[in-house]
């Protein structure tokens, strides 16, 4: 059974991590656990209960904000016009032996769901992410995230409603 846990240096084997993008795999090796201990982000990684140690993804989540000027004209229209409150998925990874199943997806869902969840005690208006590449870019977008105006590779998801039940 598949499971999000917060990452565990004494119990994940980040070591064993490879997605196929040496930024994705160097932070989760090198940066991750410090980055998490000084309140910078907080690593969620996803594994199967067979297997615990074995991480099959990871993502990172943080506190951020967005420029209004770089939504949307329709969301833009309905939000102040100073910076807006955000998490920021700062990093999003599959392991290599189980890219093209959906974990990225499943990934997505449970950031949003965290954020979902800590939008009841913080406000935050979406959910931002920034694209290692034009095919991580394609993949954000196909599950509803809109590239920023002057920074396509910037992509949000506003959190009033994911959508994510309805993609495939």
């Amino acid at each position: 059974m598949l499971e999000e846990q917060s990452l565990d240096p004494n119990h994940h084997d980040r070591q064993a991590f490879v997605s196929g993008v040496c930024e994705l795999d160097e932070y989760l090796r090198r940066f991750a656990v410090q980055q998490s201990k000084k309140g910078i982000t907080v690593v969620r990684v996803l594994v199967d209960t067979d297997a615990p140690d074995v991480i099959l993804g990871y993502y990172c989540l943080s506190a951020a904000q967005i420029d209004a000027v770089q939504l949307d004209d329709r969301t833009r229209q309905k939000l102040p016009r100073y910076p807006v409150p955000c998490f920021r998925m700062g990093r999003l990874a599959v392991h290599a032996a189980h890219q093209g199943r959906g974990l990225g997806r499943l990934l997505i869902g449970c950031a949003v769901e965290r954020c979902l969840e800590a939008r009841k005690h913080v406000a935050a208006y979406a959910l931002v992410v920034d694209a290692k590449g034009e095919k991580a870019r394609a993949f954000y977008e196909h599950y509803g995230f809109t590239p920023c105006r002057d920074n396509p590779m910037t992509l949000y998801l506003p959190l009033i409603w994911h959508g994510l039940e309805n993609k495939g």
